[in-house]
């Protein structure tokens, strides 16, 4: 069954059977990779000191996202 078939048989399900699908699809993408979280874990740590350090300043949240 090819990608267009799929997605036929998919739209004829109710909206909480499609709702599961698409969730356990999405799902299926997710998966934790150790190598990404190592680099990531030591880009946290490396901007983390160089903030403590006073090397970068923070900004603030309201700048980032606007006012709450």
């Amino acid at each position: 069954m090819g990608t267009r078939e799929l997605l036929e048989q998919a739209l004829k399900l109710d909206p909480t059977e499609r709702l599961e699908l698409v969730d356990r699809v999405l799902h299926s993408l997710d998966r934790p990779d150790p190598a990404i979280d190592s680099v990531w874990i030591e880009e946290a740590e490396r901007r983390l000191n160089a903030y403590r350090a006073g090397k970068v300043r923070g900004i603030s949240a309201e700048d980032v996202v606007g006012p709450f």
